[in-house]
């Protein structure tokens, strides 16, 4: 590296240094820095997941630990307390660590625990959006869109760096609230150059979040750890270019753990079509989600349910017989074909009614909306929910037919609860006053150490 300002050497000012070890600011010091955290956690015991290098796993005569690193900002919890304290030490004594205690607040994330769960939102990084936005006294609006998307052909708007800053930022808070998931990707495939028009939506989505600024997704205590996922799609629903639009979500038990609006990357000739791309999309989202719990030792033993609304794209998923309608398929789409035949899925035909995705591929009017938005859980839950009792939010069994969703259904009386805080929240939207916790559990007192 060049010599720093102020400590040249006067006989040889154009030399530069040779490092002996790893220096904040290079773009070596975070892959140095992971090598030697990672070194540390697999001479402890831990393993490294191979579906996500930054998760660590511990699993050693029925103790597990699991651990999250980012960057130098440390997730960790375990089923042993004598264990965890022996790691908290044994970091402690190699790294100058800080204990922060339980999650509270963690990239953004808020954490609130409840004797049922978990509590995730972002109530206060939607406040510093509408802030930015200059609309925390906007009038809050039923849903993310209006049913009808029209006449957005209209004048370059004006400050597109503008719009692109708080496109990103919404892309950040469907993290937790997957609700505005299809809105925020139908503005940001708008921004390379964004009109009034288009403006005029990414504020719609705002007077929403304004509405309904406390809401959050709800992760419950469950026994049942089977995956499930809903596929979707729309036909031709771009006006501009005829793509479809592929929505899904899957499901750990009861609770909403991925989920995903993305426009098709080329046109379908039939609704079919579109659908079997769907599901091809959520196949290859299982696929990493079944290793991902194989390695938290979560494993999968049965095919996993993907429920479809098309019973064409179904039965094509099962069936390889070659048909004039279908023959031009790529290749690359018959990965669901190919999970289905290793019984590693299985795809069900459901009513378009009991469709879950559907509020990722097209907005919906306001009563469809909120009830899809309650299943998934996204939710206001009673304060005094989350300090406690926690029967309001509990999911009940719902109708038990062959077609109802494995999804526990959220119960009549609290979605009832529920729509209506969302529709008081509407006329005027809860005060957030975030508490700065700092990161989650432990936290490294620079950003990217020397290494020795």
């Amino acid at each position: 590296m060049y010599q720093p300002a102020g400590f040249e050497d006067p006989e040889k000012p154009h030399h530069v240094c040779r490092l002996t070890k790893a220096l904040y600011g290079l773009k070596q010091a975070p892959r140095a820095w992971y090598d030697t955290f990672s070194l540390f956690l697999i001479e402890f015991g831990f393993n490294c997941s191979k579906s996500d290098p930054s998760l660590f796993i511990y699993h050693h005569q029925g103790k597990t630990l699991v651990l999250l690193l980012y960057v130098d900002d440390i997730l960790l919890t375990g089923s042993d307390q004598e264990l965890l304290t022996a790691l908290r030490k044994a970091l402690n004594s190699r790294f100058s660590m800080k204990d922060l205690g339980m999650p509270k607040y963690f990239l953004g994330i808020e954490i609130e625990a409840y004797s049922g769960g978990l509590f995730l939102h972002q109530s206060a990084y939607t406040a510093d959006i509408l802030h930015q936005a200059g609309m925390t006294e906007c009038n809050p609006m039923p849903t993310p869109l209006p049913q009808h998307l029209d006449n957005l052909n209209s004048e370059p708007f004006s400050e597109p760096t503008y719009f692109r800053s708080l496109a990103g930022k919404l892309q950040y808070l469907t993290i937790t609230r997957p609700d505005i998931q299809y809105a925020v990707n139908f503005v940001c495939q708008r921004m390379h150059s964004p009109t009034v028009s288009d403006f005029g939506l990414l504020k719609r989505i705002l007077r929403y979040l304004k509405g309904t600024m406390s809401m959050g997704l709800v992760i419950t205590k469950d026994q049942n750890i089977n995956l499930t996922a809903y596929s979707d799609s729309d036909w031709a629903g771009c006006k501009e270019t005829r793509r479809s639009t592929t929505g899904f979500c899957t499901l750990l038990g009861p609770n909403l753990i991925s989920w995903s609006a993305k426009r098709q990357e080329t046109v379908s000739n039939s609704s079919t079509e579109a659908e079997y791309r769907a599901l091809t999309a959520v196949a290859r989202e299982l696929t990493w989600l079944s290793s991902l719990l194989r390695d938290l030792d979560v494993p999968q033993h049965q095919p996993t349910l993907v429920k479809c609304d098309n019973l064409s794209a179904v039965y094509l998923s099962a069936n390889p017989a070659l048909h004039n309608r279908s023959k031009h398929f790529d290749t690359d789409w018959h990965y669901i074909r190919e999970r289905v035949a290793l019984g590693l899925i299985e795809t069900q035909h459901i009513s378009a009614t009991l469709q879950l995705a559907d509020i990722f591929t097209k907005p919906l009017p306001r009563k469809e909306f909120v009830a899809l938005r309650d299943k998934l859980g996204v939710l206001v839950p009673p304060t005094a929910s989350l300090r406690g009792n926690v029967s309001n939010i509990v999911m009940d069994q719902g109708p038990k037919d062959k077609t109802s969703p494995r999804v526990k259904p959220i119960s009549q009386e609290h979605m009832k609860t529920n729509s209506a805080n969302a529709e008081s929240t509407e006329k005027e939207a809860p005060c957030c006053n975030k508490e700065d916790n700092g990161p989650l559990q432990f936290d490294h007192e620079s950003s990217h150490p020397a290494v020795p």
